[in-house]
């Protein structure tokens, strides 16, 4: 019998089904069906489960061994807090963003009453609090975490200076309430540590929020859920750009997401400037990054990227019901939209660069990462893969004279994930890194 392994992927929208057959490293099935998590997840898992066994024959073990990845029930939401906006809230945003969060806001300084009540108007499953260097500001993140421990936020991470986590454990301990501590996202200013605020989420993603959102309960049917899909698909990204000890990868990359309710795009690259003597300014960008773009939802927004693509509201309004798989008649329409969207969604990742006048004369300074050298571009997600026109579309994230100052890509191939597939390599790749990054290669089409 084929070793079969499955993964799936809980979206707000479809549950997505994968099959790879280990033997022979290839893709055995790929079904989805509508996501049922408003009233009872386990039920699309189980009609996701029959889909497959009317393809390949799948024992009741293959079943209950299989993991998943969600961003149903709106995904991982956190919102952060920190002291000066381009330092450690920054940073606090970047490693929430890496652990495939959907960051719902960002505060800094001091937080007043009135913004206490926006952040728990936005309902976060946590709350990542920053602030200080270590050894530095402590005013700022005990106020702040005097007020998150009398507040209705569920869940605190605090990842700030570190000499003030005493008394902020007293805080928490003081009105009851828990709090969980990781490194400083900024021990000291132009450095970012993101790997342990990264474990804190997932790991309280996976033991408290998936329980809060009813996903749990999948894991009577299958082995469970063991990370956002964000962080999935940033996993299948750094394994297809940096390979193992034994498959070579495909080196530095840009992968767009584009979905109906956000834009995802991720880049794995150092990020060092190209251009001449350029001096880098802000916080240092971590190699394996990924943004969201909520305003760029190819459904969601889609009224919005109308506007910016020069398309009437009509023709974008036919569009809605088609828009995974465009008919025809609404292929133009539909690949200016998503063309539009992947050209915002990668300018505003993208470093840029401007030219400041001084006494010595101008100089260039860069602010994020120059992805010039980047060779390949990746393009995933419904609006991408089903396009018959992908490469046209993915072509709008490179590099263009018209905005001569954005680090974008100058001279890349295309890719497509065609399949729809990379959030299953990211969670093979967890156990058997060599085999998925076999299998992605394999998959992944190349369009021109």
């Amino acid at each position: 019998m084929a070793d079969y392994r499955v993964f799936f992927d809980f979206g707000s929208t479809f549950t997505k089904a994968a099959a790879f057959d280990l033997e022979t490293e290839t893709l055995a099935a790929r079904v989805q069906t509508p996501s049922t998590v408003g009233d009872d997840i386990t039920i699309g898992l189980r009609r996701a489960v029959d889909l497959l066994r009317e393809r390949i024959p799948l024992s009741d073990t293959g079943i209950k061994s299989a993991v998943a990845c969600s961003s149903a029930a709106g995904g991982l939401r956190v919102a952060a807090a920190g002291l000066v906006p381009d330092y450690t809230t920054a940073a606090a945003k970047t490693a929430a963003l890496g652990a495939g969060a959907k960051v719902v806001g960002t505060f800094s300084y001091e937080l007043s009453r009135a913004e206490l009540a926006e952040l728990e108007s936005l309902a976060p499953d946590i709350v990542l609090l920053a602030g200080g260097t270590d050894g530095g500001n402590k005013s700022v993140i005990l106020h702040n975490a005097g007020l998150l421990a009398q507040s209705a936020v569920p869940v605190v991470i605090a990842a700030g200076n570190k000499s003030a986590r005493d008394e902020i454990a007293d805080i928490f301990d003081r009105a009851g309430k828990a709090v969980t501590f990781a490194a400083n996202v900024m021990p000291e200013l132009g450095k970012i540590e993101t790997e342990q605020v990264n474990a804190a989420i997932r790991g309280l993603f996976l033991s408290r929020i998936t329980e809060a959102k009813g996903i749990s309960k999948v894991s009577g049917i299958i082995s469970g859920v063991r990370m956002p899909t964000p962080a999935a698909v940033l996993e299948a990204a750094k394994l297809l750009s940096g390979g193992t000890a034994n498959e070579p990868g495909l080196g530095e990359l840009l992968l767009i997401d584009a979905g109906g309710a956000t834009t995802d795009v991720y880049s794995v690259a150092s990020g060092t400037p190209t251009r001449g003597a350029a001096r880098v300014q802000g916080v240092p960008e971590p190699y394996a990054k990924r943004t969201v773009e909520g305003d760029l939802g190819l459904y969601h927004n889609i009224d919005t990227l109308a506007a910016l693509a020069g398309v009437s509201a009509d023709a974008a309004e036919n569009l809605r019901v088609t828009l995974s798989v465009p008919d025809d008649a609404s292929a133009d329409v539909h690949a200016r939209l998503t063309g539009t969207a992947v050209a915002a969604a990668a300018a505003r990742h993208a470093g840029r660069v401007e030219a400041l006048a001084t006494g010595a004369g101008d100089v260039l300074v860069q602010h994020g990462k120059d992805l010039s050298d980047v060779r390949v571009i990746i393009g995933s997600g419904g609006p991408v893969a089903y396009s018959p026109r992908a490469r046209e579309i993915l072509g709008r994230a490179a590099f263009s004279p018209l905005e001569a100052d954005s680090l974008r890509p100058k001279n890349a191939e295309y890719l497509c994930d065609r399949e729809y597939i990379l959030f299953a390599v990211g969670l093979l790749a967890q156990s058997e890194p060599d085999a998925a990054l076999r299998i992605a290669k394999k998959y992944l089409a190349v369009v021109g």
